[in-house]
């Protein structure tokens, strides 16, 4: 499996991933493929993964699907629906696919399973972030107040 340029660029400038511990298996033509296995530190009180890992790897494999595709790419909005739970030790791999791509927007779906077993399904929705030289004055304004 391959990663493309513009997927291989942005995550040389993502520690998120990596400090998770996902790996991207794949990522190209508008599909990408990312793993991770569930240790101790994302085990809530239920002795369950928690929500917010499965979210982050549905929301890394959507990046690198839509990166693939349309190198800027951010997360304008996603939905994450829950089937199954997994634990600590379980490999969890989602796969993503672009289903929707027209000018500045997208639209990505993404399975998490466990091995056969789906445990989330997310879809998220993209646009591609306009660099600081497009910004217009009230954006660069809202920027300086931020600062």
């Amino acid at each position: 499996m391959s990663v493309c340029a513009a997927v291989r660029d942005m995550l040389a400038r993502d520690h998120s991933a990596t400090g998770n511990g996902m790996t991207v298996l794949s990522a190209e033509n508008g599909s990408a493929s990312v793993s991770v296995v569930v240790d101790r530190s994302w085990v809530n009180g239920h002795g369950l993964a928690h929500g917010g890992l499965v979210f982050s790897l549905a929301d890394t494999a959507f990046a690198c699907a839509a990166n693939s595709r349309s190198p800027g790419t951010v997360t304008a909005g996603a939905e994450i629906v829950y089937y199954s739970p997994s634990r600590e030790g379980d490999t969890l791999v989602a796969d993503a696919t672009v289903r929707h791509l027209a000018g500045r927007h997208s639209l990505v779906d993404v399975t998490v399973r466990r091995d056969s077993v789906v445990v989330a399904e997310y879809r998220g929705r993209g646009a591609v972030a306009r660099q600081p030289a497009q910004q217009t004055e009230l954006g660069a304004a809202a920027d300086d107040e931020r600062k």
